[in-house]
């Protein structure tokens, strides 16, 4: 019977992957709309010196995306990855036309918008790496959770809305075999495993795991995440993706026009060809990463990708300080540099570990708080930003930004495990109660 239920094919693994991941081009399309409308807010609505509300209306989403993450992490556990995928997409859509009513000079009108349409794209950064973690085999898991940063950062180029055509997404495995329905696991592995061995080599292995946690507890609770047991995997993850944020990358997705004109004192609305060119960037680097995702460490390319990002910061600050008259667009350049280095080291890695770093127990619970982590430093960093560089030199803003870079290679060489292609069963076994 079991048998028979392994050959059905009724779902293609590459449809499970492309919409699993879809989830992503939310937070792309947010940044790529206010990055571009960002200049003519400031024109239209007078917020030309009012650095506090132009870094409300910036990081609204981010503050939302803070309880967002935590809230959908947890009831995924519940209700399942796709049940809140699905209404992820829902607030979206609901508050992006909201967004689109904004009256004019509707700026707290516009921030309070932003704060719930954040709760989804909150959602979708903790829900996404945690279902095509638990969906990809993994001598692939790093390329095909890689696929959700490529859809953020084509939402962030493109920037239009897309259907969702998610009706027959499946559930996870992992979470169908953790609620005891294995049969329905079975099914779900044959749509995306290679033939009968594998599916039931994979499908024993999930339920050891689901059964050793169940002795160990009927429930978890935020204890449970930090508990001794799970502590050093929780703090890996939950650091790596707070690392990701506040390492600057949101302050240049979000203000490069005003960057530019800072720098070169040219208008802002005349440097809109920046966003453009740091998308390309971005987009280009996405696919770079998918390209070398399994062929190197994790842990190498972010350390090797964490250092760029550091010096790309911190080289502009010593040129200017060697070299007064030096071109204003050096730091553009450099800051350049340090969005292709991101783009394949950083950006999509955060998403990956998170995914592969957090065992069954806690998988729910700690993707949201690694998910909310994120957030607070991406809610930080946009409303900082503006205020920071009207209150001190913009060079000095990236120099401390730079050494953050540098700290996060430090926690990644000294509190992260390397995971790559090995079963997420592997990765707890080897990695708890460190």
């Amino acid at each position: 019977m079991e048998k028979a239920v392994a050959t059905e094919k009724k779902i293609s693994s590459g449809f499970i992957y492309f919409f699993g991941s879809f989830g992503g081009i939310l937070f792309g399309y947010d940044i790529g709309v206010m990055t571009g409308a960002l200049p003519f807010l400031q024109t239209d609505w007078g917020l030309q010196n009012n650095a506090t509300i132009t870094g409300w209306i910036t990081s609204a989403v981010m503050l939302g995306a803070i309880f967002g993450g935590a809230i959908a992490g947890q009831l995924s556990d519940k209700m399942g990855r796709r049940k809140m995928i699905l209404l992820s997409a829902l607030i979206f859509m609901a508050g992006s036309l909201l967004s689109a009513i904004s009256p004019h000079d509707g700026q707290f009108y516009l921030i309070a918008v932003r704060v719930f349409l954040g709760l989804a794209v909150g959602a979708s950064s903790a829900l996404v790496p945690a279902y095509m973690s638990e969906m990809a085999p993994a001598k692939m898991r790093g390329r095909l959770t890689g696929i959700n940063q490529t859809m953020i950062v084509s939402g962030m180029l493109l920037s239009y809305v897309m259907d969702f055509v998610l009706k027959d997404l499946p559930e996870s495995p992992r979470f169908l075999v953790k609620n005891g329905r294995p049969d329905d696991a079975r099914r779900v592995l044959s749509y995306i495993r290679e033939n009968d061995t594998e599916i039931d080599d994979e499908l024993e292995q999930i339920q050891d795991t689901a059964s050793q946690e169940k002795k160990i507890s009927k429930s978890t609770s935020w204890a449970t995440v930090f508990s001794s047991k799970y502590r050093y995997l929780a703090i890996a993850g939950i650091g790596v993706a707070a690392f990701q944020q506040f390492q600057g990358a949101n302050a240049i997705f979000y203000y490069i026009p005003l960057i530019v004109e800072k720098a070169t004192g040219t208008a802002a609305n005349s440097a809109l060809m920046w966003p453009i060119i740091q998308g390309i960037i971005l987009v280009i680097g996405s696919l770079v990463f998918l390209g070398i995702a399994d062929k190197f460490k994790r842990r190498t390319l972010l350390i090797l990708g964490g250092t760029v990002m550091g010096l790309s910061f911190l080289l502009p600050t010593a040129i200017k300080f060697l070299v007064p008259n030096a071109s204003p667009l050096l730091i553009v350049f450099f800051l350049s540099i340090y969005v292709a280095a991101y783009s394949f080291t950083w950006a999509p890695l955060t998403w990956v570990l998170i995914g592969e770093v957090f065992p069954l127990a806690i998988r729910g619970r700690a993707s949201g708080a690694a998910s909310s982590a994120n957030w607070v430093g991406s809610f930080a960093v946009g409303l900082l930003f503006p205020i920071m560089t009207a209150s001190m030199p913009q060079d000095a803003v990236f120099a401390i930004f730079g050494v953050i870079c540098l700290l996060g290679v430090w926690f990644i060489h000294s509190r992260v495990p390397e995971t790559k292609g090995r079963s997420l069963e592997d990765i707890e076994e080897e990695n708890i109660n460190k």
